[in-house]
């Protein structure tokens, strides 16, 4: 299983490598079809955290797969899949947020809110006051415990301003934009860390096939033109390659699984 993994991880990349030499539309499509699987496990994670349908996420996550494709580049030195997956989730959360609120609410909790607006003027009139939560849950024939939940929920649904303060500092307010993480900065120290993952990878491999990998990789260089530069042939290239890229998965793997015997 290990080795099979290893075999489409060093293809995806040789295929991803070829298509941001020439792009066309049948390498795209191989690359959808090899990373079909990262969608289909976003989607389903996804679809437990609302009501949309699971097979609508999984096609809208095939766009962001496809926009990952047309902006990766490998000489970059990062994993596909930890660049693409920023897209696939984006594309499935503005989905999200241009089909309705940004909480969703029972339907039983929004029928509950509807009636509690019209029995809560009734009984503004005939108490003279506000009604407590326990007159409005007896009203509605609920649990007090329940019509809570109803008022939080509806009151959460509503989005937040980013300038809305959430702590009161001596000299200063902190509002919740400022308590949001950088997702840009995140993105760019994740890429670093991969940057540095692969160049200590690469730093374990015989002289000649990390060469080989810097060339054809890195400097866009063609298998002829590297077999010319270090003395072999362009077969040999290949197979510097494709034993170095090998390699090189075999040891970004988990520290557990390259030790299992």
């Amino acid at each position: 299983m290990a080795t099979q993994t290893s075999t489409i991880r060093s293809r995806g990349m040789e295929l991803l490598m070829q298509y941001k030499q020439s792009p066309s539309v049948h390498l795209r499509n191989r690359l959808v079809q090899l990373n079909a699987g990262l969608v289909r496990k976003i989607a389903h994670r996804v679809s437990h955290q609302c009501s949309e349908p699971y097979e609508d996420l999984e096609q809208i996550g095939y766009i962001g797969l496809i926009r990952a494709i047309e902006r990766f580049n490998p000489g970059q030195g990062c994993a596909f899949s930890s660049f693409a997956v920023p897209y696939i989730r984006g594309e499935m959360l503005h989905f999200l947020r241009d089909r309705g609120t940004t909480v969703k609410i029972p339907r039983r909790w929004q029928d509950l809110q509807k009636e509690s607006q019209k029995l809560q003027m009734e009984l503004m009139r005939s108490l003279g006051r506000n009604p407590s939560d326990s007159e409005m849950a007896e009203a509605l024939g609920v649990p007090v415990k329940e019509w809570r939940e109803v008022k939080m929920a509806h009151k959460n649904r509503l989005p937040l301003s980013l300038d809305a303060t959430v702590c009161q500092q001596v000299d200063s307010n902190i509002t919740l934009g400022e308590t949001l993480p950088d997702s840009h900065y995140q993105l760019m120290q994740a890429l670093e860390e991969d940057r540095q993952q692969i160049q200590r990878a690469l730093n374990q491999l015989e002289s000649k096939t990390r060469t080989a990998i810097e060339f054809v990789f890195f400097k866009g260089l063609s298998r002829k033109e590297v077999a010319e530069k270090i003395g072999v042939s362009p077969m040999t290239v290949t197979r510097r390659i494709q034993r170095g890229v090998d390699e090189m998965i075999a040891y970004l793997q988990p520290q557990e699984l390259r030790t299992d015997p």
